[in-house]
């Protein structure tokens, strides 16, 4: 198993511990109130929604990871989303470490 397939499954464990957040908006308050400890945008997110969520996340020092597709997240998490939030410091670590 890649590390991209590991990283997948994390983001279902993630999803099934209650340790994702997911949906533009929740997700940028999330950003706001520092809840979130990593941060994943679609690859192919569209340039207004990149531009939000990456401007967000560099003023609150927050990683952005563009490494998978909106396709993939949606997948991983069970649900149709282009940008999604880890909220849990012990995943946001082990994923990560998955991604160098």
């Amino acid at each position: 198993m890649n590390n991209s397939q590991q990283l997948s499954n994390l983001l279902g464990l993630a999803q099934r511990a209650g340790k994702v957040i997911s949906g533009e908006e929740l997700v940028v308050k999330a950003i706001q109130t520092g809840q979130a400890k990593l941060v994943f945008l679609a690859s192919d997110a569209g340039p207004n929604l990149t531009k939000k969520i990456t401007d967000k996340c560099h003023y609150y020092e927050i990683e952005v990871s563009q490494v998978f597709t909106a396709l993939d997240l949606s997948i991983a998490i069970g649900k149709s989303r282009k940008t999604i939030a880890i909220s849990d410091a012990g995943f946001s670590k082990k994923m990560r470490t998955l991604m160098a």
